[in-house]
């Protein structure tokens, strides 16, 4: 199953979906695509919003997660050593504000935890490249990042 995420910003992303739409993809496509979303679609199942737990599970179960760029449902995907694709939301489509999902997107491919899709890459190529693809193993610095702070607050 591929999973699509595409957040829960008001801007529409149907870039993305019209890829998926008009690919010769076979596998079950669920999407959660936002609350502005009214695509339509007979190839995909798409629901504008899903709860934390349904979200959940729906991870759990995909075998590819394709998302936008954004850094929670990037972690999302990674954190449960799921293949993932991102495709930032770009502002001249009038999918976001500015383009800083460029920035997100790219640097998790530079450290190789996912993949990106650009805008003239064929779906179907990418997720044959993805299928083939050894991700980066998410390790939390949380931690650190903790024991960092209460150095700070203790100075």
């Amino acid at each position: 199953m591929i999973l699509v995420t595409l957040g829960t910003q008001d801007q529409k992303m149907y870039r993305l979906l019209d890829m998926l739409e008009h690919s010769n993809i076979k596998d079950e496509i669920i999407v959660q695509a936002g609350g502005s979303s009214d695509y339509k679609s007979d190839k995909m199942k798409i629901f504008k919003f899903v709860s934390m737990s349904e979200m959940d599970e729906l991870l759990d179960k995909a075998d590819i997660v394709i998302t936008h760029g954004g850094s929670g449902s990037i972690l999302s995907a990674i954190k449960k050593d799921k293949k993932v694709l991102a495709i930032p939301r770009l502002s001249k489509y009038g999918e976001h504000i500015n383009d800083h999902q460029t920035e997100i997107v790219s640097e998790y491919v530079k450290e190789g935890y996912i993949l990106d899709i650009k805008e003239k890459d064929n779906i179907e190529d990418k997720i044959k490249e993805l299928k083939k693809f050894k991700p980066k193993k998410f390790v939390s610095n949380k931690k650190h990042f903790i024991e960092e702070i209460k150095k700070l607050i203790d100075e």
